[in-house]
């Protein structure tokens, strides 16, 4: 059976960024810089890696700086060009988006991810979409995206990639309840948002990507406040699934929440000793301070 193309993608990119305070104070989490590169560019690659074709960032006050990073720096460019410094010219070049590759829409209130994924609905239209949470870089051979586009292409309906973590932590999570049936895609039967401790369904924790049908932003749009007083996704996708399927894929790669001070410093180490320019300079500088 061949599935409609997931051909666009929603990137919330509103929030303050409480957890990495103060160093989000003036500029977005999202641009903070991991290695050499703002978090938001490893997202963006990772998407276009997957084929998406469109994205729409849903922003808020003070995120003006996002549209500015993926436009041209006349001025840099000049000097770059001028200095003989192509390979620094070429990466810049190399991030800007097509004509009409990106849109930004405005999420007017704070008022929890499933409003914010609610305020794309005009421009995604009525087609599969893709969202991804841009704290969370997921390095992985095959992007993480991908993985998730490729279950997709084979079941249809809704994905869900998840992965892991210990019992005693999935409170803080978005968590699913899963089918038995050994293999890394099973069809979801539940999810819950941050449960009370000891009343998870399972340890498989949303990771921050998904595959959606456009059914959702129906329910989205009467979503009552949920965990946290927001509106949440997980209640409208916990409502979606009593009409269509839903399958947790859990992924093969690691995540790096970049929203938090340690996640964003782990990504920062994991990621510069990953790279053949910088590893072996990366391991030089850490080996001083566990000699």
């Amino acid at each position: 059976m061949t599935h409609k193309k997931v051909r666009k993608a929603v990137i919330p990119v509103a929030g303050f960024g409480t957890r990495v305070l103060p160093g989000t104070k003036v500029i977005p989490k999202e641009l903070l810089n991991v290695v050499d590169r703002p978090i938001l560019s490893y997202i963006v690659q990772e998407a276009r890696a997957a084929g998406i074709e469109h994205f729409v960032f849903v922003t808020g006050r003070q995120k003006g700086a996002i549209e500015d990073y993926f436009d041209h720096q006349f001025e840099l460019e000049a000097q770059l060009k001028a200095k003989g410094k192509t390979d620094l010219l070429d990466q810049l070049l190399d991030e800007l988006p097509k004509s009409g590759e990106m849109s930004f829409v405005r999420q007017m209130q704070p008022l929890g991810l499933g409003h914010a994924v609610n305020c794309a609905r005009d421009i995604i239209g009525n087609e599969p979409f893709a969202v991804l949470l841009p704290d969370m870089v997921m390095d992985a051979e095959t992007p993480a995206l991908s993985q998730a586009i490729s279950a997709y292409e084979q079941v249809g309906g809704n994905i869900i990639l998840v992965e892991e973590v210990p019992e005693d932590e999935t409170h803080k999570y978005g968590v699913v309840a899963v089918e038995n049936s050994g293999t890394s895609l099973r069809r979801m039967t539940g999810m819950v948002e941050k449960p009370a401790k000891g009343t998870a369904p399972s340890n498989l924790i949303v990771s921050g990507r998904y595959v959606l049908q456009p059914e959702i932003f129906e329910l989205l749009a009467t979503q009552t406040p949920g965990a946290g007083g927001e509106i949440q996704l997980t209640d409208s996708m916990a409502d979606l699934m009593k009409s269509q399927d839903f399958h947790a894929l859990q992924y093969e790669g690691e995540t790096y929440d970049c929203g938090d001070k340690i996640g964003l410093l782990r990504a920062n180490v994991g990621l510069a000793l990953k790279r053949t320019d910088l590893g072996d300079a990366a391991r030089e500088a850490l080996r001083v301070y566990f000699n």
